[in-house]
């Protein structure tokens, strides 16, 4: 009996445990340099004005450095927020890193008095995930968070990974949302436009 697209995706975070244990922070935050390298490159990140990005946890892509300097250049910058009431996420605009409090998981966000993004009317959005593939579908933690605030979303939607972290294929269901691009700490590429690999 084959398995359902749910199984199979649990699976796929399985067998990426092990590569993400012996990953490292430490290898993290060395190749989140070149993860920022490659994005300050882009024309789509350049010309941006409202940009929507996360806060990293421990081993994942550490994006900061070019948050800063996004804030520095006038870029408005929204970050997610866990709200309880409504068991998801909501983006709040924030003025400098340094505004963002220990939230219900335990990781940096912006405090409740942040004035909400409007989801439409963003340029760029920098995704985060378990595993993308070439085609630009994302694997999550499994709650559907980010499928729910990307579904609609007009703007360019980029995957931020670890070059591990592309795999094959990931498995996919009908609701779930493709990015537009991938960035790695080696290259970034449109999903559509380069599907021979990474």
């Amino acid at each position: 009996m084959s398995l359902t697209v749910a199984a199979r995706k649990q699976a796929l975070r399985l067998a990426l445990d092990p590569k993400r244990a012996a990953f490292g922070p430490e290898n993290a935050l060395e190749q989140s340099a070149g993860l920022c390298r490659h994005l300050r490159a882009q024309p789509l990140w350049q010309q941006a004005h409202r940009v929507a990005a996360f806060h990293p946890m421990a081993g994942e892509p550490d994006l900061r450095p070019v948050l800063e300097e996004a804030l520095a250049a006038g870029k408005r910058l929204a970050l997610p927020r866990y709200e309880p009431a409504q068991r998801g996420y909501t983006f709040r605009l924030v003025g400098a890193l340094s505004e963002l409090r220990p939230g219900h998981f335990g990781i940096l966000e912006p405090p409740p008095e942040a004035p909400r993004a409007e989801l439409i009317r963003l340029d760029f959005w920098l995704v985060p995930g378990v595993a993308f593939d070439r085609g630009g579908r994302r694997l999550g933690r499994g709650k559907g968070y980010y499928d729910r605030l990307l579904a609609g979303v007009r703007a360019h939607k980029c995957g931020v990974a670890f070059d591990w972290q592309i795999v094959e294929r990931v498995p996919a269901e009908p609701h779930d949302v493709c990015v537009d691009s991938l960035l790695t700490p080696t290259r970034w590429c449109f999903c559509q436009a380069d599907r021979s690999g990474l």
